[in-house]
């Protein structure tokens, strides 16, 4: 798919992970998710991540399919109802939540422990109301135990709810199910449209990086009137990245001019370089010359 077609990739991720237990280990689980970490690394054209409706990515599967692994090419999305994190919330909640500070969060917001916390201060220790004191407070904490672990799991299941993952950029953002199909359609046009114009900057210009290519592309976008923030703007890139597609090639020859010509004595070589660094991100354009004031001293 990724050498030969070329096919971008899609990935409707609904995986819990690996579970450490024997029939995962003697399935290999381990092996083939290395093999997908592998394989996304180096793959060259769009990937989508989308977690559906009531789908979970957990654990090590979230790992497999982070889009820190090629940056450059995955993107990770979500539904309003899906959830996403390496741990589930009661794992989360069995280390960061224990008994114990259950215990400590019901003395101070619970209005009876309250009350008799403060009773059992003023008793003397030993006593038969310090006793019944200590029952009752005992008896209130086993009737809240269970009501304060629900509320605890479901406060930690907001960490993972898709808002929470957009807000922490794990996601690149929220996408309904029900108008996936419309927002993936000009996404995905627009990346390809995008990296054909990339993989033409770069036939020229091979030592720009993905970063440089982008900043190009920008800068172009800009000279056409738009501003740098409809950037994000998927339905207005792809109709740019259509309406302009006969004057990239010539933009890219352009580009070339900024490399180096071995003996070349063309008499307009100055103005060929000039031209092309003119349309050039500014920042580059005065590295060039300070480039070109430390050559000629």
């Amino acid at each position: 798919f990724n050498n030969g077609e070329e096919l971008p990739l899609f990935i409707l991720a609904d995986w819990r992970g690996f579970s450490g237990g024997m029939r995962d280990m003697f399935d290999e689980i381990l092996k083939f998710g290395s093999m997908i970490v592998d394989n996304l690394r180096t793959y060259k054209q769009p990937v989508f991540i989308y977690i559906p409706p009531e789908g979970e990515l957990r654990g090590g599967a979230w790992v497999v399919l982070d889009s820190m692994i090629n940056p450059q090419m995955m993107e990770m999305y979500a539904d309003t109802n899906s959830r996403g994190g390496v741990l589930e919330p009661a794992g989360i909640v069995e280390i960061k939540y224990r008994d114990r500070d259950l215990l400590k969060t019901m003395h101070r917001i619970d209005a009876k422990l309250i009350a008799w916390s403060q009773d059992l201060a003023k008793t003397t220790s030993g006593s038969q109301d310090a006793k019944q004191i200590k029952d009752a407070i005992t008896q209130r904490e086993k009737e809240l135990l269970p009501l304060y672990q629900q509320v605890s799991i479901k406060f930690a299941d907001l960490h993972d709810t898709p808002g929470r993952m957009h807000a922490k950029g794990s996601i690149r953002q929220v996408v309904p199910w029900a108008t996936s199909r419309r927002y993936f359609y000009h996404r995905l046009q627009r990346r390809l449209a995008e990296e054909r114009v990339r993989k033409l900057i770069k036939d020229t210009r091979p030592d720009l990086s993905y970063t440089d290519s982008t900043t190009i592309l920008q800068k172009w976008f800009v000279e056409k009137g738009h501003t740098v923030e409809s950037w994000d703007d998927d339905h207005l890139v792809l109709a740019w990245l259509r309406d302009d597609d006969a004057s990239f090639s010539s933009r890219s020859r352009d580009l070339q001019q900024l490399i180096h010509h071995e003996g070349s004595e063309t008499p307009d070589i100055a103005d060929a370089y000039l031209a092309a660094i003119s349309k050039l991100p500014l920042e580059t354009q005065r590295k060039l010359a300070e480039k070109l004031r430390a050559q000629l001293g």
